[in-house]
């Protein structure tokens, strides 16, 4: 019974997902950015519901930028549950940008793309940030850099934090736990690490045990001095602190 169910929450996933393609496609060119960012939330919080993902949103997501926002990274699923409780532009790696629906999704959200192998391309997402963020955009960075198993937070490269220092505006930590909804300890069916593959997670995501998607926003805080590597070093605690409350 619970595989069928998977396959009707697939199905349903498919047709959501195409629907937004198309409302991206047809709809986002004529419409202002404040609507396109609201269809976004919305969307993705519709997105959430076909998957049968309770959201649990605390703290107080900003109401306005420039901000930006750091977060733990476990899933593929941490973009979507964020931009449901809060839209914002996010920075993922280059090959997201091509995959099949998922791609045109992104960069309809305004995703920036950063192409991690090459050193130099930090640099210029950088500035690419520092510039959405001096335009009063909210964007969002998994400092961690990649996937982690959620136990254990790896630690924050300050590469990206350094937007908010060149753009003297304020970081807002974010702390994102996915939680079994029987048990009350982390759930490790949404975790996209390894050899995992996007097919895999979304399956065990679709098929595995319920779990509750945590939200859980800090307080913006400024650099009051802080070089980029010690910030990130505090931002990692105060991430820690969050998605443990």
């Amino acid at each position: 019974m619970r595989a069928l169910a998977a396959i009707w929450k697939l199905g349903r996933t498919l047709v959501h997902l195409l629907a937004g393609w198309l409302t991206i496609r047809l709809l986002f060119p004529r419409w202002p950015q404040q609507r396109r960012d609201a269809t976004v939330q919305a969307w993705a919080g519709r997105m959430l519901h076909i998957l049968g993902i309770p959201l649990d949103v605390r703290g107080q997501p900003p109401a306005r930028g420039p901000v930006l926002l750091v977060a733990n990274h476990m899933s593929f699923l941490d973009i979507l549950v964020m931009h449901a409780a809060r839209h914002c532009r996010f920075v993922a790696k280059a090959d997201v940008r091509h995959w099949p629906l998922i791609g045109p999704l992104a960069t309809g959200g305004g995703t920036l793309y950063i192409e991690r192998e090459k050193r130099r391309d930090a640099m210029r997402v950088v500035h690419r940030i520092a510039e959405s963020l001096q335009a009063g955009d909210i964007v969002a960075v998994f400092p961690e850099g990649t996937t982690g198993e959620g136990r254990e937070l790896l630690p924050f490269h300050g590469n990206l934090i350094q937007a908010a220092i060149s753009a003297h505006v304020p970081v807002q930590p974010v702390g994102l736990r996915f939680e079994d909804a029987a048990t009350g300890e982390d759930s490790r069916g949404p975790l996209y690490i390894g050899d995992d593959t996007l097919v895999g997670s979304l399956w065990r995501t679709l098929a595995g045990p319920p779990f509750v998607a945590h939200v859980r926003f800090g307080q913006p805080q400024l650099a009051e001095g802080r070089d980029r590597r010690q910030w990130a070093h505090d931002l990692r605690e105060a991430v820690e602190a969050l998605r443990r409350s």
